[in-house]
């Protein structure tokens, strides 16, 4: 058990930590629910209830969407695009580890993945998976977030004598983007921050870091 824990111990703690504030989430987003039902008049729904409702999912997936979005964006543009002196870049000229082709003989070996020993078009899918599942992930979130929002809409829009509107019409809402857009800025600032921080600033025994002792000018983490 301790050699699993020390081996996945990254993946657990910040687990943990995704489970934690989901749970906050939860707990505060019934409260601050219940509270906006009770302020129209409405009758509060039960926990379990809320789970489902649009006020959760749209708060969920909003977040998540922009998470997925950065994540995709981020692992495709660093395959092409460099940055000197950040330990987020490829190294400026030359190839690195990451560029090897897979179908070169000298690459593979007897632990390669199994996509790569069969070649064809499963390694071509392979090779590009990471950014695929990422991706997917994204279209899922923003689909479940316009689920979400177009149950939020109607129903503030029904407690003030309007009329509802379908997922597709809630994409067609300022609204919708709005929300969106305030999420991506966010995502986007972050790696802006990541790259450019990690040309001049360092984290001792972190791999988003360069070496303490690296120069500035050093591109890469190696």
């Amino acid at each position: 058990m301790k050699r699993i824990l020390r081996e996945n111990s990254l993946t657990v703690v910040v687990g943990l930590l995704f489970l934690f504030s989901l749970a906050g989430q939860i707990v505060t987003g019934y409260m601050e629910s219940s509270d906006d039902l009770q302020q129209h008049g409405q009758p509060a729904v039960g926990f379990m209830e809320y789970l489902g409702s649009g006020h959760f999912i749209e708060a969920v997936f909003e977040n998540w969407e922009s998470e997925f979005l950065q994540m995709g964006l981020f692992v495709v543009l660093t395959s092409f695009l460099k940055q000197k002196g950040s330990s987020e870049s490829k190294s400026i000229e030359g190839g690195d580890d990451v560029d090897a082709d897979p179908r070169d003989p000298k690459e593979r070996n007897k632990h390669a993945p199994w996509p790569v020993k069969h070649g064809g078009f499963v390694l071509r899918l392979y090779e590009n998976s990471l950014s695929i599942a990422l991706f997917a992930l994204f279209f899922v979130s923003l689909a479940l977030h316009a689920i979400g929002g177009a149950q939020e809409y109607t129903r503030e829009q029904l407690a003030h004598g309007g009329k509802g509107v379908s997922a597709l019409e809630y994409l067609g809402t300022s609204r919708m983007w709005f929300e969106s857009f305030q999420n991506w800025q966010s995502e986007f600032l972050s790696i802006v921050a990541l790259v450019v921080l990690s040309i001049f600033l360092r984290q001792r025994g972190s791999p988003e870091s360069k070496p303490v002792a690296a120069p500035h000018h050093q591109t890469g983490d190696a």
